[in-house]
């Protein structure tokens, strides 16, 4: 099941004017402008009371929530967090004019910043604090200004404090443009047991 989670995001560079962010990661929905927050800084929507147990692997949304809203490198470049459930992520983004390089193409550091943040999301997905250790992307296809591009995480596995995760990169008409594999760690919390 999905929560749509609209948001007006901050937009630091000035690239995605009025851009609304979509989030999916439990099952209510949440309008930003009709949520209101109290002192405490929880809101009066329905996500703040939503069970985190819904099927098929939902992860909390409040979690999920204040994570993005954390995320000043996402939401200041218009990408937004689609989908969450465990050991999962979908993340969307469009490519700005100031996003090509010299060849009038997506530059590599951009894409590899979606994949990385669909990485981070999914493999956050559990609870405790997990972080990067190494990552690699390979480039299979030019992406273009105006392309909406979806970077699809998936874990692969996971043992004790490390996982490895795949995250595929395609346009609109579903054309991988690019492939990343990450290794994660875990910092805090309980290991993972199988």
């Amino acid at each position: 099941m999905r929560v749509q989670h609209a948001a007006r995001h901050t937009d630091r560079f000035g690239l995605f004017p009025g851009k609304q962010g979509v989030m999916s990661v439990d099952t209510v929905t949440v309008e930003d402008s009709a949520a209101s927050a109290d002192s405490s800084g929880s809101t009066d929507s329905t996500a703040s009371t939503a069970s985190a147990a819904s099927a098929g692997g939902a992860v909390p949304n409040s979690r999920m929530a204040a994570l993005y809203e954390r995320d000043l490198a996402c939401r200041g470049l218009g990408i937004t967090l689609d989908e969450v459930s465990t050991g999962r992520a979908s993340m969307r983004m469009t490519v700005a004019p100031a996003m090509v390089n010299g060849h009038g193409i997506a530059h590599g550091g951009y894409l590899f910043l979606l994949a990385d943040a669909a990485f981070s999301y999914a493999c956050n997905s559990y609870g405790p604090v997990t972080v990067a250790q190494a990552a690699q992307v390979t480039f299979l296809a030019p992406a273009a200004v105006g392309d909406e591009l979806v970077a699809e995480a998936v874990e692969r596995t996971r043992s004790g404090r490390t996982g490895v995760y795949d995250v595929t990169v395609r346009n609109a008409a579903e054309k991988v443009i690019a492939e990343f594999r990450g290794q994660s760690v875990m910092l805090a919390g309980q290991p993972h047991t199988s």
